[in-house]
């Protein structure tokens, strides 16, 4: 696709790709919030799923899914820089390789969850909310950011957490995790919908585009 002069492109850009590098970070610890369990990248990824949503809603799928891949690209050069720093020999007066390891020692198996669940979860939910888009003659944009979340989180939080941590933590902590991020994402969503009609409102005012995808392809490696 060619270049655009769309002013807020790149900012919205820059704020998903950031979105998805702390969450991963964040992602590390397993805490509890009153009565929900869950990693700690829970706090701040449901964000990404509205900068999606955005993207899609405003400039299309196309544009959205040239932001994906670089999210992508970003999320594999992150993880491959924590783990070559990791496996590089410490300064001998150094004592927080110990720490290095717990929070941003990233195991093969945990970026591979995080790689799959990305890719499957932020796709579907583009593809949801752009099929809705037409269903819905560009109408009820609450109905649509909602219902693509549903699709789109329940798919990301079930890869991400069985492929990352099967095995590893019992069946009944899985199943509360997977619920709990669940719920959260959903409600984030639901949440901040007033946000998400403000933001979506403004950039089709300024940036002057209000995409309809009518005749896209939306095999996720297309050009």
């Amino acid at each position: 696709m060619p270049p655009t002069p769309f002013k807020y492109l790149s900012l919205i850009t820059a704020s998903f790709v950031t979105v998805l590098l702390v969450s991963n970070v964040a992602s590390s610890k397993i805490l509890v919030l009153g009565p929900f369990t869950f990693d700690g990248g829970t706090i701040l990824f449901p964000l990404s799923y509205i900068f999606g949503d955005i993207l899609t809603e405003v400039y299309g799928f196309a544009r959205a899914r040239r932001v994906i891949w670089t999210g992508f690209a970003m999320m594999i050069l992150a993880s491959l820089a924590f783990i070559a720093v990791g496996a590089l020999p410490s300064a001998p007066d150094w004592g927080g390789q110990a720490a290095y390891e717990t929070i941003l020692g990233l195991t093969p198996r945990i970026v591979a969850a995080s790689i799959l669940a990305y890719f499957c979860g932020e796709f579907l939910n583009s593809f949801v909310l752009a099929k809705l888009k037409i269903a819905t003659a560009g109408r009820w944009l609450w109905l649509r950011t909602i219902s693509s979340t549903l699709v789109g989180e329940g798919v990301d939080t079930v890869l991400f957490v069985a492929v990352a941590f099967w095995g590893i933590l019992p069946p009944a902590l899985l199943a509360t995790i997977i619920v709990s991020n669940y719920v959260f994402k959903v409600g984030i969503e639901a949440l901040f919908t007033p946000v998400t009609y403000w933001l979506a409102g403004f950039l089709k005012r300024k940036e002057g585009i209000d995409h309809f995808d009518r005749n896209t392809r939306f095999n996720p490696f297309t050009p």
